[in-house]
């Protein structure tokens, strides 16, 4: 299959990819973008939550991003797209319009049919005579097909003001045939006049924490600007899920965070921060409409891997013990503590025991494994990460059990540290069973430039949490290969953010065997 040229995907900003798009193509098709300053397609396109025949098409017009409604007139809006097996669109499979209205940010998203399994494609969009950049994506094999590997990377946590996005740009080349987001996409937070280590002044409007819709938009417009975010948004589907940010800090349930806010305007601020986030992802969900959104959904990839995606903040209890990390709080204790919400547990448990897949995966949010953060006697744990929630992990961990799940992994983000770890029936007993393993993806830019003499040797051996097997607080992203034989994740690290071009190097490999929990490293 004809491969697509590192010029058409990854040039730097929208005008530099409008100038890519002139080739001669059938009609209406033909039109020569120019690199004008009302070019719509400023924020990119991307693609989403792959089946095996069809795909979300994203894309949001604007030609100011950094305004509410992107410098938009106030009126709908015909956008043409249109999907092919080829970049130059000579094997269309599929075009039509939609109307991108300004109820929704002048969002456009389209639901691709009629596709066929475990290909390539390539999309595009266009208006007014301008054609958007070309996206790539590709489908999921077909349910009851039997693949022989996935290649995918997961990443989460880029406060943009913390630093520069390199490490989504070294996903993108490596065409991952998917990518998770696990959540902290954005941050509610405003920005401080010098921009943080990007060190650029900002407009007056982020100095003000995002809490209306606008101000969620405009937040938004200024994430989705950066280039490396879209190169690799423009580069494979993504599947996504939401932390804390996204709306307010260790937010949880239907309780706002430490009671900065009043119940009323918390609810207004989760209903405006979860439209936003809609707007402005390739995901298939209904257009929010208030401050309930169900996000947890399933993905098959053939008999090869199952993917749970978790939402594991929209229905759980208030973090017990004043929240942070506490030494012997009984309430995390209790028995009737949720984190996932009834509902949600039950289509975890009956899903797992369901599936036929090889490998059975949990895309989440925070952190399941016990972490110990107190290297003396005393056991200090976070009340905002499972263990804070230790009878609603001890039901998943074993529910695998009981179902004998086959080869359970867990993928999270949150915490800004790279972790590798088993997950054990007794994470107190060292000897106790181990059920799965578990990978935590460090931050994109949260945190800062990090510490490359921070952290434990992949195989090395933490006397407090003796169930860990690596660990670095760097900067990355997580690739994974899977195959029938066994999943091997490798933490991809770059050395900076605080300034742009990083390089990328392979930080550890760790391996899991079908039908061998438990980690080694290579």
């Amino acid at each position: 299959m004809h491969r697509p040229s590192r010029r058409s995907f990854l040039g730097i900003g929208g005008s530099a990819l409008a100038l890519a798009f002139t080739t001669n193509l059938a009609d209406p098709w033909t039109a020569q973008a120019t690199a004008r300053v009302d070019y719509p397609f400023q924020l990119g396109v991307a693609s989403g939550d792959p089946l095996p025949d069809r795909v979300i098409l994203w894309t949001r017009l604007a030609v100011k991003p950094m305004e509410p409604l992107g410098g938009m007139p106030y009126g709908r809006i015909k956008v043409d797209w249109e999907i092919a097996e080829d970049e130059a669109f000579t094997r269309r499979v599929g075009h039509g319009s939609a109307w991108a209205t300004p109820e929704y940010g002048h969002s456009v998203h389209v639901d691709a049919t009629g596709l066929r399994p475990g290909r390539e494609y390539f999309y595009r969009f266009r208006t007014g005579g301008q054609i958007s950049p070309v996206g790539r994506t590709k489908t999921a094999p077909a349910f009851r097909s039997r693949p022989d590997a996935l290649k995918l990377a997961f990443a989460s946590c880029a406060l943009w003001q913390d630093g520069y996005y390199s490490a989504y740009r070294h996903l993108a080349e490596e065409e991952p045939d998917v990518v998770f987001h696990l959540g902290d996409y954005i941050y509610e937070y405003g920005i401080v006049p010098t921009g943080g280590l990007r060190n650029t002044p900002v407009p007056e409007q982020y100095r003000v924490q995002c809490d209306t819709l606008d101000r969620f938009r405009i937040q938004y417009g200024l994430y989705k600007s950066d280039p490396d975010l879209q190169a690799a948004h423009q580069r494979a589907p993504w599947i996504v899920t939401w932390d804390d940010h996204e709306v307010l800090d260790n937010w949880a349930g239907k309780y706002g965070p430490g009671g900065e806010v009043t119940e009323q305007d918390y609810l207004v601020i989760r209903a405006n921060a979860f439209r936003a986030y809609w707007e402005n992802l390739p995901i298939r969900v209904p257009a929010v409409q208030g401050p309930d959104a169900r996000i947890y959904r399933r993905f098959t990839f053939g008999d090869l891997a199952e993917f749970n995606v978790l939402d594991t903040r929209q229905y759980r209890d208030d973090q017990v013990c004043g929240d942070g990390q506490q030494v012997d709080c009984a309430d995390r204790l209790d028995p009737a503590r949720q984190m996932l919400g009834a509902e949600q547990e039950k289509w975890l448990l009956d899903g797992l025991g369901e599936s036929r897949a090889k490998w059975n995966v949990l895309a989440q949010q925070i952190a399941m494994m016990q972490l110990d953060y107190d290297a003396g006697p005393a056991q200090k744990l976070s009340m905002d990460l499972w263990d804070g929630y230790k009878a609603a992990k001890d039901r998943v961990l074993n529910g695998m059990i009981d179902r004998e799940v086959s080869n359970p992994v867990v993928l999270t983000g949150d915490i800004h540290y790279n972790l590798a770890g088993e997950l054990k029936a007794n994470f107190d007993d060292p000897a106790s069973r181990t059920v799965g393993v578990e990978f935590v993806g460090t931050s994109v830019s949260s945190g800062g430039n990090g510490s490359a003499t921070t952290g434990l040797p992949a195989g090395g051996s933490d006397p407090t949490n003796p169930h860990l097997r690596f660990s670095s607080y760097q900067r990355g992203y997580v690739s994974c290969e899977v195959t029938r034989s066994q999943w091997r994740a490798d933490f991809k690290v770059v050395p900076y953010v605080d300034k742009p071009g990083a390089p990328v190097s392979t930080r550890a490999s760790l391996v899991t065997l079908d039908g061998t929990p438990g980690l080694q490293a290579l």
